[in-house]
C-alpha cells in the first residue's frame, strides 16, 4: 500500500547546487532568489559562518557560508558563486554555494533516509538522500541551517541596522 501512494505523489523540485565537489538539493519552494555573489556588510559578534546581510529591496538578509556552515575550508569567491535566497518561516536567509546546478523533479519514493554515520560526520542538516540520473543528492533542511541561539544573536545586532536605515 505504502509503495502505491509513493508512485501516485507528486515529484518533488528540488534546486541543486555544487559545494565542494558534492550535489547537494533544496526545496524549490522555499527557494526565493538566486544572486551572483556580491559583498555583504559584516556584522560583528555573529557566527563565523555569517558573512554579513545585505540589503535586498529594503529587506535586510543574513548571508551565511555554506561551507563554513559544514565545517569545510573556505575558498575564494569565483565567477560561479551564487547566493541563494531561502525562505524558512517567513523569514530570509542566503547561503553562498559554489554554483548552481539544476532543478529536477525527484520522485519521494528515491528519497532515502540520511544513514547515521555516528559522531564523525554531522548530518543534521541533511533530510534525506536521493539518486537522480546516476548522480546522489543530499537534500538540505534549511530550517536546521540556522540554530535559533544563531537567530537571536543576528536579531540583536541588526536591531541597530534597522534603526539606522529607518532613520535615513
Amino acid at each position: 500500500m505504502y509503495e502505491d501512494n509513493a508512485a501516485t505523489a507528486p515529484t518533488v523540485q528540488q534546486l541543486t547546487f555544487n559545494l565542494a565537489g558534492e550535489e547537494y538539493g533544496v526545496d524549490i519552494l522555499s527557494v526565493r532568489e538566486i544572486r551572483g555573489w556580491s559583498r555583504v556588510t559584516r556584522i560583528p559578534q555573529t557566527p563565523d559562518y555569517v558573512l554579513g546581510v545585505l540589503n535586498l529591496r529594503g529587506a535586510i538578509v543574513p548571508v551565511m557560508d555554506l561551507r563554513l556552515r559544514f565545517g569545510l575550508a573556505r575558498e575564494s569567491y569565483g565567477d560561479s558563486t551564487v547566493v541563494i535566497i531561502v525562505a524558512v518561516a517567513e523569514r530570509l536567509f542566503g547561503i553562498v554555494v559554489d554554483a548552481v546546478s539544476d532543478v529536477v523533479d525527484i520522485e519521494p519514493a528515491a528519497i532515502k533516509p540520511v544513514p547515521d554515520m555516528g559522531a564523525i560526520v554531522d548530518t543534521r542538516y541533511l533530510k534525506g538522500l536521493a539518486t537522480h540520473v546516476e548522480r546522489m543528492v543530499m537534500l538540505l533542511d534549511v530550517e536546521k541551517l540556522m540554530r535559533p541561539e544563531d537567530v537571536e544573536t543576528l536579531d540583536a545586532a541588526l536591531t541597530g541596522v534597522r534603526d539606522v536605515e529607518v532613520a535615513a
